[in-house]
């Protein structure tokens, strides 16, 4: 993974593009997911954020759905119920929030409210410590 500019891991930005948001919509046409990944890459990125589409999160059931995750050492988080018309202001908001912080975990206080209340999962470093 690069590194920035502050000398941390890149932050990514996973967006699943092929979400239908639970919707009927033709093969050809343009899905939920890709206006989700459409909308954040028209907006300004916040340094060291790097957004990636990605096939499927298999989160089907949930919505539009995204994952940040930031190198061995941070936790990696999954979020669902995305709408790709009004959150991608506030995705990009929590991204730069998660990028400053040193292990990947925003204060519950501090987290975009659409972040408390629609994490999917979370996902321990790889590097957690471990008590023998």
């Amino acid at each position: 993974m690069s590194i920035n500019a502050r000398n941390q891991p890149q932050t990514e930005l996973l967006v699943c593009v092929k979400c239908r948001r639970g919707q009927e919509i033709p093969s050809d046409a343009r899905r939920p997911g890709q206006a989700l990944y459409d909308g954040l890459t028209a907006l300004d990125c916040p340094e060291g954020l790097r957004i990636t589409p990605v096939e499927c999160l298999q989160n089907c059931d949930y919505g539009c759905t995204v994952a940040l995750r930031g190198g061995d050492a941070k936790w990696t988080y999954v979020f669902g119920h995305v709408e790709e018309a009004s959150h991608p202001e506030m995705i990009l908001s929590g991204a730069a929030q998660y990028q400053d912080s040193a292990d990947g975990i925003i204060p519950w206080r501090q987290r975009p409210e659409h972040f408390k209340r629609n994490c999917v999962a979370r996902i321990p470093p790889v590097t957690q410590a471990t008590d023998a």
